[in-house]
């Protein structure tokens, strides 16, 4: 579809990633507990235009490779793939505890949040690990192509973050009583992490 290989599994693989705890959950999860849901859904939007940026930024450098050094690309692929791989290892044999908070002020919620998601420094060396997973390059059709990606990872971000922030209080309730549940639910997180890896850098 528009040159992105496997179409069902980028989109699987964004809801995975979505679902992993990160700076962008706890922002969400901080700004619905202090200012309700209409405060979760502007840091919903915060998170999203972060993440374009980031995105944006990673497809510069994803699409020059891909242009002008196609076997450095095919290199960035089997990199992706081991990238995955690893993250999956890290959360499959993670150690129970807690994850470091998230400042949220009672006030401009998605300024904050934006902010939070921008900051990250991982984001971008984790998306120039992702997108090429995910191109054809036989049938990459350029920026239509980067377009398609962008747009469903922000509709997949936004669709999620609304649910998240409307359940926030009820999912706090539930990690909070079943701390080993949540351990289960990040280890099974990583079995499929994993996984992807092994499809997508054996494919």
């Amino acid at each position: 579809m528009l040159g992105i290989t496997d179409y069902g599994a980028f989109c699987g693989a964004i809801v995975l990633f979505l679902v992993l705890p990160g700076p962008g959950t706890f922002a969400l999860l901080t700004s619905t507990a202090k200012g309700g849901l209409r405060a979760g859904a502007a840091a919903t939007l915060g998170v999203i235009a972060g993440d374009q940026v980031l995105m944006w930024l990673a497809v510069a450098g994803v699409a020059a490779l891909l242009a002008t050094y196609p076997v450095a690309f095919n290199l960035v692929q089997v990199a992706g793939a081991a990238y995955l791989g690893y993250i999956g290892l890290k959360l499959v044999f993670a150690k129970p505890g807690a994850a470091s908070p998230i400042r949220i002020e009672p006030r401009h919620y998605a300024r904050q949040a934006f902010l939070i998601t921008l900051l990250n420094p991982k984001a971008i060396v984790f998306y120039m690990a992702f997108f090429p997973l995910f191109i054809d390059p036989a049938r990459h059709r350029g920026a239509i192509t980067f377009v398609a990606m962008a747009a469903t990872i922000a509709i997949i971000t936004l669709a999620y973050g609304l649910l998240l922030c409307a359940f926030a209080s009820a999912i706090s309730a539930r990690v909070r009583a079943h701390q080993h549940l949540a351990q289960g639910l990040q280890r099974l997180a990583g079995v499929f992490l994993i996984g992807f890896g092994i499809k997508l850098g054996t494919q």
